[in-house]
């Protein structure tokens, strides 16, 4: 099994991806806009992945994580809130915006099991500043360390009480980071005795299944590399300092902040720690390039696989009765 999880590029697969899947054997694969059209499609697109595969427990992930960041979107499937609305109640009940969110997370995961998604890209866990990106502030969960980490930790509950593993992210921290890492290469000149606070929701909830990193240089602790690539921030920070032993996902490696061929960007990354690649963009040539490059994943990441998968409860809530609840709680807002 090769430590990448791989996009397509469709709504089925082609007979070249099927090939080189088959080859590869890609630890996962990630769904996107343009591989959703409706209900029986996705799951006949899961259900194609899992039988080729021959894996009942195969990961198929998404960003689902509401507002824009929503791959299944209307009129198909309804609208979530994203991280802000969470915010805004937390503010003036804290406990009810706790529920609310696992109220939330809860409907998340039933919604993509009953497609046959095991895997939702969320919660984000960057603490917000005044000038972190708008890439991720329409997406936060707060301001303060306290509230992120409880918000997470019900946005991860919720998904596992659906069905589904959530995935930590982006570590070791995007909040002080003030460009969008889709597009440049952001540099973070704060000390570490600073970063700590970008650190603790992270430390909170290292006992997830999975994580992602961040395309992001910290220059306390590595001026050259960025934490994807960076044998130091991973080994020191990620499994040290937050004490994570999940699956160490990077973040897509086409995003314009990292360099390189993707197979070189691939093989970096496993080199300097992480223990799968995200390739998203579905590209034949890269794909087989990726591959090319890398050998089939340690034993170690197959126990992180095997220990994250196990992360998924039975559902047995109701959907629309979630929805009402989430909603009761949001309109205290107003």
């Amino acid at each position: 099994m090769k430590p990448v999880i791989y996009g397509l590029s469709g709504p089925t697969l082609t007979a070249d991806e099927r090939a080189l899947f088959l080859d590869a054997q890609p630890l996962g694969f990630i769904l996107f806009g343009r591989n959703i059209q409706n209900r029986a499609q996705v799951l006949a697109l899961t259900d194609s992945l899992r039988a080729m595969t021959g894996r009942d427990d195969l990961p198929i992930l998404i960003d689902q994580e509401g507002g824009r960041v929503a791959r299944m979107a209307p009129p198909e499937w309804p609208a979530f809130p994203a991280g802000p609305a969470f915010d805004r109640l937390y503010e003036i009940a804290p406990m009810t915006a706790i529920q609310a969110m696992r109220a939330n997370a809860e409907a998340l995961g039933l919604m993509l099991r009953e497609v046959g998604v095991t895997v939702d890209c969320a919660p984000i866990l960057d603490v917000a500043r005044p000038d972190t990106t708008e890439a991720i502030t329409c997406r936060a969960y707060g301001a303060e360390p306290m509230r992120v980490a409880a918000l997470g930790r019900a946005m991860l509950e919720g998904l596992r009480a659906g069905g589904v593993v959530g995935v930590i992210k982006h570590m070791p921290g995007h909040g002080l980071a003030r460009v969008d890492t889709h597009h440049l290469l952001p540099t973070v000149t704060a000390t570490a005795a600073e970063l700590e606070v970008d650190l603790e929701p992270f430390r909170t909830l290292n006992g997830a299944g999975m994580g992602m990193t961040s395309h992001i240089v910290f220059e306390a602790w590595d001026r050259e590399r960025p934490a994807t690539l960076s044998p130091t921030v991973i080994a020191q920070v990620i499994r040290g300092a937050i004490g994570f032993d999940g699956l160490l996902m990077t973040d897509d490696i086409d995003m314009k902040a990292l360099s390189g061929s993707a197979g070189e960007k691939a093989a970096g990354a496993i080199a300097a720690g992480c223990d799968v690649a995200l390739d998203c963009w579905a590209r034949m040539d890269e794909m087989v390039e990726i591959a090319s490059l890398l050998g089939d994943a340690p034993p170690a990441t197959l126990a992180r696989l095997e220990r994250a998968m196990a992360m998924r409860d039975t559902p047995d809530g109701d959907f629309d009765e979630l929805i009402a609840r989430r909603d009761a709680f949001l309109a205290i807002t107003g």
